[in-house]
């Protein structure tokens, strides 16, 4: 027996509720209890936790490094962050620097259904705020004290009112001056949060629709000559600040190196080619990909629909342009999820409201694509666990089970056209998945964290209260967060050095191998043994550096007598 979904009206303040209520739910497990993850996410934490220790909220540092990334936004709201949350103090744990992240994240889920329902009814704007919310992409990044679900948000609240413009582009009446002023506003927020990226999706949306009815009247609803001196107020103070403040630098690195670098190679190892995001898609948008591809043949059936061109020159540009560029990272095609998600819901409200006659070689082929997915994903968090510590962990072997479920009861109640058990199954599945991957596997997985485990040895060790820690060999961003500002890093002779130089304070951190074997061939070279001084082992930690996919080892030093 066919059920058709629920049809509403109008969004009502219960739907937005229901919004907030499952964005949170899907995004604080783990959201206080994962450790600071390497490398970028420690880099953004760290250099607006030194804003707050030096008072400069202009120029952008990474310890003594300058980090000309990035535009000053992120930076500015995770700073405020900490300071509200603990009464202006310089530091705080790790979710504090999450909570813009967060609040950008579900932002982006409300933005999403305030959009959709404008392109397509109450309803779809419903059900795409709640895909989007269940997506594991917008879930790790609601997590990370990173500026892509802050971007996110930015990007939504400029093109949802760009859609509104669309839309009402031959209506008598223009939209109102504070609806435009929203776009301009979004536009220099996102500008300040990650520099060009949200022109290039606006741009190219505006770009898309021009090629599709060569005119460009409707442009001027947004109020140009009002709203471009808002968009820089918002973003020319900055620029002009941090321009003097480095002379210049700051743009040259930020778009010579940063932005156009990213384009032709790529950067840290992130290079992979076209194609990448189709593939990645799979999971990106885990629940829901079987969705939408299954509403490609309903989207090219009403290609002529004004809502869905919107979408489509929203999604097309970008995407083209994510692909051609080298360096690549399954979230970067974030920002055209929302309108993947709008289209979906419109398209799944007409396949289950009308018995119309599906394709079964695209349900096949879909079910296929995404059951080989769903089994991949399943298996690598219930195998993680064994790969990282040679032991079976119930609750990972749970998590997979409980994946592979969600993806089984999603293929087979779209293929028993039951569009409201499937929606419960997936967001129900979803749920469950991030309790137990984000809630309780990650966060257990001590091996992984070995910031944590330096943190508390040298907590444990120190002997000054302003004993600095130098590090040779594992020289991770978390550490220097956890740890402090002042961790020197370098190679193991440094850390011999950093020890004699100090010998009453100091500690020392190397991992094994040659790093250690530096460290001891250069502290016999010290003659500290005349001194009466040896190096002396307090700890051994021993985990998983992720970041350069290898074990480590590693072990603590402090200076200390001879044994007599």
């Amino acid at each position: 027996m066919s059920h058709a979904p629920l049809r509403l009206t109008a969004l009502k303040p219960v739907h937005w509720l229901l919004l907030a209520v499952v964005a949170l739910a899907m995004f604080l497990p783990g959201f206080a209890g994962i450790p600071p993850f390497d490398r970028d996410e420690s880099r953004y934490a760290q250099a607006s936790h030194q804003m707050l220790e030096s008072g400069d909220f202009v120029d952008i540092r990474y310890q003594d490094e300058a980090r000309h990334k990035k535009p000053v936004g992120i930076y500015w709201l995770q700073s405020a962050s900490v300071s509200l949350l603990t009464g202006g103090a310089e530091h705080g744990p790790i979710w504090m620097y999450r909570i813009p992240s967060l609040l950008g994240a579900v932002a982006a889920v409300l933005l999403t259904a305030w959009t959709a329902a404008r392109l397509f009814g109450a309803t779809a704007g419903l059900l795409a705020g709640l895909a989007l919310a269940s997506t594991v992409v917008l879930g790790v990044e609601a997590r990370m004290a990173k500026t892509d679900a802050v971007l996110l948000a930015t990007i939504l609240l400029a093109q949802g009112v760009l859609a509104r413009v669309w839309l009402d582009r031959d209506k008598p009446i223009a939209p109102s001056l504070g609806l435009t002023l929203l776009f301009w506003l979004g536009l220099g927020l996102g500008i300040l949060v990650k520099g060009p990226i949200i022109l290039m999706v606006t741009g190219g949306t505006i770009l898309a629709l021009w090629g599709m009815e060569r005119r460009a009247g409707w442009l001027k609803r947004l109020r140009p000559a009002t709203g471009l001196p808002l968009l820089l107020a918002v973003v020319l103070p900055w620029l002009i600040a941090i321009g003097i403040a480095t002379k210049g630098e700051f743009f040259t690195y930020a778009i010579g190196h940063e932005f156009l670098g990213k384009a032709g190679t790529g950067q840290e190892g992130h290079g992979a080619p076209p194609g990448y995001f189709l593939a990645t898609f799979w999971l990106s948008f885990w629940p829901w990909p079987l969705l939408a591809l299954l509403s490609v043949p309903w989207i090219w059936r009403n290609r002529a629909d004004d809502a869905v061109r919107f979408c489509l020159a929203w999604i097309i540009p970008s995407w083209l342009v994510f692909e051609i560029v080298t360096t690549k990272l399954p979230h970067y095609t974030l920002p055209v999820f929302p309108a993947i998600a709008a289209l979906m819901a419109a398209a799944a409200l007409h396949r289950f409201s009308r018995s119309e006659v599906r394709k079964p070689w695209l349900l096949a082929l879909a079910g296929l694509l995404f059951m080989v997915v769903t089994l991949a994903f399943a298996g690598a968090i219930a195998g993680f666990p064994w790969q990282l510590t040679q032991s079976v962990s119930p609750l990972a072997l749970l998590a997979g089970a409980v994946i592979l479920a969600t993806g089984s009861l999603v293929l087979g109640l779209e293929a028993g056209r039951e569009p409201n058990r499937l929606l419960a199954a997936g967001l129900g599945g979803a749920f469950a998945t991030y309790l137990l991957v984000h809630g309780l596997v990650l966060p257990g997985l001590s091996p992984l964290w070995l910031s944590p485990q330096v943190q508390a040895a040298v907590q444990a060790n120190r002997t000054c209260p302003g004993t600095v820690l130098a590090a040779a060999g594992y020289t991770e961003p978390s550490m220097v967060f956890l740890v402090g500002t002042r961790t020197r890093l370098g190679n193991g002779a440094m850390v011999a050095e950093h020890l004699a130089a100090d010998p009453a304070c100091a500690l020392g951190l190397v991992t094994t191998g040659p790093e250690e074997e530096l460290f001891q061939r250069t502290l016999a070279g010290a003659g500290l043994a005349d001194k009466g001084l040896v190096a002396v082992r307090l700890v051994e930690l021993s985990g998983f550096n992720y970041s350069r996919g290898k074990p480590a080892t590693l072990h603590l030093y402090r200076l200390g007598p001879a044994a007599p």
